[in-house]
């Protein structure tokens, strides 16, 4: 799939993720309504399922290994940087076919669309420590 139809994959993942933290709806639902209610056909569908889906089944784990980079505890997060947070981490827990640095610059701009004003930097700092472990062997 091009570059761009993973990068829509993402943004709407996001955004699942921010209504199913908020709502608390289960993931099939709101992957139903988001599938329902934008066009699908320029998004990664797998890819967009396997990150909503996979962040909702290892939200627990996706915590534990970010939680040494916050400077503080995930469920003082925003929840939109929750949403990023827990996407990048599987991203680069999970998925070693997107080079950490796309995952970084992802989130980078996923928190400048849909985060607060500074939002950006606080995701790149994280991720910037967190790739040193998560990623060790593909920094090296």
């Amino acid at each position: 799939m091009k570059p761009a139809a993973r990068r829509k994959a993402r943004e709407l993942a996001v955004q699942g993720l921010y209504g199913w933290q908020m709502s608390g709806n289960p993931i099939e639902q709101i992957e139903l309504s988001i599938a329902t209610t934008n066009d699908m056909h320029k998004v990664d569908m797998e890819y967009f399922q396997a990150l909503l889906r996979g962040v909702a089944e290892r939200t627990e784990e996706l915590d534990k290994a970010i939680k040494p980079y916050l400077g503080r505890l995930p469920e003082e997060l925003d929840p939109v940087e929750k949403a990023i947070l827990r996407l990048a981490t599987l991203e680069l827990v999970e998925r070693f076919d997107t080079p950490f640095k796309v995952v970084i610059n992802e989130s980078i701009e996923l928190a400048k669309t849909f985060g607060a004003e500074e939002s950006h930097k606080f995701v790149n700092g994280v991720l910037d420590k967190a790739v040193k472990t998560l990623r060790k062997d593909e920094r090296s």
